[in-house]
């Protein structure tokens, strides 16, 4: 979740610009924001979601297919005027990012928070997270900054003092961008008693063998280290526990999505209720109860509900339709017909169940009362007949929440592209060329985008003809990111001039090295504006740690 100065943050494409009809504009390139065609870093694998690795991404594809990340494109016109990095499919894709959303639209309470682990200069790809809390602050959410010192000391073997200098530097970049300290949360993992006391708690739900299947630690990773991660579980979850249980949205690059599978994972199982939907009186997979109620809908269940003279559909009934039904046998079938079996004449029938994972059992006794009409009372759950999950949910939620529970919802997620580095390969702060820090100086900016990789042609003759690759070039994603700001319109001329071969790579390298020093220089005068009040924020950017 916390990003370090080694992890590149996001490549750029073309994407679909809002117009007044409500449709989309398309560029020429056929990009799509799923990154089905997109330059990859040399050496990408095909898909390696390492959070302190060197992650990138050949085929963005892939996400969805083999970690069920969502396609981001799919709900934009759900999202309130949507962040540039948004139209352009920079951002490309999402975990559960629809309660967020919502909450933007009728003005609900929502929240969003990424962190900073401060191992090197911040720079531009760092400038893609920082836009997007504050873009989500200007919307109303409440918008938290954090330093993963705790992180960067386990993990990267930092120094105090080396921590210390580069979260002054992170702090004074995330204000300079437009950061309000005063309607916004700022802080430092070590110094967070709250973060560092859930981190304690998560960490009971978690144990060793879990994060060396998702981490790949081993007899040899540091105690620290692991300790970092449930750490990082708390920072996600932190909003919540600052305020009240809300939607809250963690905008990272997917290496990090490994973090959010866990703490997605974690915010469920502290629940003191889980919340589900039932046929019968019995437990049953996901699996089964589709199975279930696919018999159920053909036998004409919903009908037998409102007809009082007809028969109820019961479980035998479903388990004989099973086996005709079912094309061929599988496990999941075959289980839920051997418990319909067992279940005989109960009837089928639909309803809500609450779980009791691990409330007390005052809290237990809270929720059988809380719950009106009709309801069935388990050793172990609850069954109510007129509550929809989501009241259920909601219900569950108050109930813990009145008996010392935490009532986490599960925090959303949104992921951006991979940038290349201005050199063709990784981004990366050990190499100096490949990447624009926000503290260098601005005829180094220019000096650096001059002598930037593209996506041109051998020749300018051959440019013209064939037109240029911008859909393989660091400069465009400049453009694309960052350089042509909120207008769509420019970014979309540059790419169509390139490649339709209007647009020579010299000329453009020189429009983009003088846009990149005109930031530069703006960026660096927020900054210092900025530095002359630190001491007025609440964080403290001078560490009493030692080492």
């Amino acid at each position: 979740m916390s990003r370090d100065a080694d992890s590149h943050e996001t490549g750029a494409s073309p994407s679909d610009q809002p117009s007044s009809d409500g449709e989309r504009w398309r560029s020429s390139s056929g990009l799509r924001s799923d990154g089905g065609e997109t330059s990859a870093a040399a050496g990408a694998d095909e898909v390696a979601l390492d959070p302190w690795g060197s992650s990138s991404v050949a085929d963005y594809r892939k996400l969805f297919e083999d970690f069920g990340i969502a396609e981001f494109e799919d709900l934009l016109d759900g999202v309130p005027s949507p962040h540039y990095l948004m139209r352009r499919g920079v951002i490309f894709g999402h975990r559960d990012y629809e309660p967020v959303a919502e909450a933007m639209r009728e003005g609900e309470p929502f929240a969003a928070l990424s962190g900073f682990m401060p191992t090197g200069d911040p720079h531009i790809g760092h400038k893609l997270v920082f836009d997007e809390i504050i873009w989500h602050q200007e919307r109303g959410g409440d918008a938290y900054g954090l330093i993963a010192d705790l992180e960067a000391h386990s993990a990267r073997g930092m120094t105090w003092d080396e921590i210390d200098e580069h979260a002054r530097d992170y702090v004074l970049s995330l204000l300079a961008l437009g950061f309000d300290p005063e309607e916004g949360t700022l802080y430092r993992q070590s110094d967070n008693r709250e973060v560092q006391d859930l981190a304690f708690e998560l960490g009971a739900e978690a144990n060793f063998s879990e994060l060396g299947s998702i981490y790949g630690f081993d007899g040899e990773t540091d105690v620290s280290h692991m300790q970092s991660v449930v750490t990082q579980m708390a920072d996600i979850l932190y909003p919540q526990v600052a305020d009240e249980p809300k939607p809250t949205v963690i905008p990272v690059g997917p290496d990090q999505d490994p973090h959010m599978r866990l703490a997605r994972d974690l915010a469920a199982r502290t629940r003191y209720f889980g919340v589900t939907e039932a046929y019968a009186s019995f437990e049953a997979t996901p699996t089964e109860r589709r199975l279930i109620g696919e018999a159920y809908e053909d036998l004409g269940g919903e009908d037998v509900r409102t007809d009082d003279d007809a028969e109820d559909v019961r479980c035998e009934d479903a388990a004989d339709w099973l086996r005709e039904h079912e094309p061929a046998p599988d496990d999941a079938r075959q289980t839920a017909i051997e418990k319909l079996d067992a279940a005989g004449m109960e009837p089928v029938r639909p309803r809500v169940r609450f779980l009791d994972q691990h409330a007390p059992e005052d809290a237990f006794e809270a929720l059988i009362e809380a719950v009106d009409g009709e309801k069935r009372v388990y050793d172990a759950h609850i069954d109510t007949f007129e509550l929809s999950r989501e009241e259920a949910d909601e219900l569950a939620r108050e109930v813990e929440l009145d008996h010392g529970g935490y009532g986490f919802r599960p925090p959303s997620s949104i992921y951006h592209r991979f940038m290349t580095g201005l050199t063709g390969g990784k981004m990366s702060s050990s190499i100096p060329a490949s990447h624009i820090s926000l503290l260098d100086d601005p005829e180094d900016g220019y000096d650096k985008v001059k002598s930037a990789t593209t996506g041109g042609r051998q020749s300018a003759e051959e440019q013209r003809e064939k037109g240029g690759k911008a859909d393989e070039c660091p400069v465009y994603e400049l453009y694309a990111y960052l350089l042509a700001g909120e207008d769509d319109e420019f970014a979309k001329e540059v790419y169509d001039e390139c490649v339709g071969g209007e647009r020579l790579c010299g000329d453009c390298k020189e429009q983009a090295a003088q846009l990149m020093t005109e930031f530069l220089e703006d960026h660096q005068e927020k900054r210092e504006e900025w530095a002359e009040k630190l001491d007025e924020l609440d964080i403290d950017l001078d560490s009493d740690r030692k080492r």
